[in-house]
Parts: structure tokens; sequence; C-alpha cells
């Protein structure tokens, strides 16, 4: 049984699920990938998403310096699992790129396969995949849109983001 939140914040609501054990997945309203809820539970008191919910605030409250402490699922294949494992490694203000995570994982040819297994990452800002930017320090590809990768680094950098409109970054092409 899945059971889900949608937690609001700066830059649209979040989707949370779970099970019983631990969170399926965090989504940015209108991102790639975003899972289609028809069969979810809503179920605001489930502890887990009450937990998740109270660290997502946290987040949005502190710069993101605070990280998170919640459950995962275990999902993905094994190389995946890697790449997700060492995106957490990234600390709150910094970035690398696709090139470092794919030589920390021992395997420096495999950029693209590191690239698309941090596009497929299911749980947006718990495993912080919007640290990762390409080898000139672009930002490139984030499922939630370059405006919210934009806004999420300057946040964690210390930095005063600009307001974030997803009808701005729709019209500017870069909503994914």
């Amino acid at each position: 049984m899945t059971d889900y939140v949608a937690i609001p914040g700066p830059l649209g609501a979040m989707l949370v699920a779970a099970d019983e054990r631990a969170l399926l997945g965090v989504w940015f309203e209108g991102q790639k990938y975003h899972p289609d809820p028809a069969g979810w539970t809503h179920r605001p008191d489930n502890p887990l998403l009450a937990r998740a919910a109270e660290q997502l605030r946290g987040y949005f409250e502190d710069q993101g310096r605070a990280g998170f402490d919640l459950p995962l699922a275990r999902r993905g294949t094994a190389f995946q699992q890697a790449v997700w494992a060492e995106l957490r490694r990234i600390p709150a203000g910094e970035t690398w790129t696709y090139g470092t995570l794919a030589a920390r994982l021992g395997r420096p040819a495999a950029v693209r396969a590191v690239g698309a297994a941090v596009g497929r990452n299911p749980w947006s800002l718990l495993v912080p995949c919007h640290r990762v930017v390409g080898a000139n320090g672009s930002l490139t590809g984030y499922a939630g849109g370059v405006g919210r990768k934009a806004w999420l680094l300057d946040w964690e950098s210390g930095r005063e983001p600009e307001a974030y409109s997803p009808a701005a970054q729709a019209l500017a092409g870069t909503a994914r």
C-alpha cells in the first residue's frame, strides 16, 4: 500500500510517497517522472510522511543545511543505488560534475550512465541530484527543471535565490 501527501513549498508542491517502512519518492509537481497517485491513499497522518514533511519544511527554513534523516526504499539497479548513495555525499552548497561522480564510483568512462542514473533519482532534495552540474559548471539535466535547480543551489549556498515561478520556467523552456 502506498500512502502520499502533498507538501507546499517555495518551488511548488511536492508529492511524497511512502509504504509502511520507507519513502518511495519525493517529486516536485510537474517534474519529469512524476507519478500518478491514483490508487494511492492520501494519509497526512502517516508518521513517516509527517516526518518527511517536517524535514522538508526545515530544509526550506534553514537554507538546506539541515540534511535529511529518513528511510528510503530500496529501489533501482545496483548501479543506480551506487550513484544515489554517492549523491548523498555531496555537501550542501557544493556541486560536483557528472565526471566527478563517475570517477568516485571507479567508473570514469561511465559519465552518461551516471547522468541517466542521476536523472532517475526518485527522491528530489533528499538525494541531492540538483548538486550535479556539467563539466563546465553549467546547470544541466534536472528532472525538476533548471529553474528549480538554480534556486536550490543559490539557497544552499546562502545566496538569496530569485523568486521561483513554474509558469516562467515553462515559458523559458526549462521545465522537464
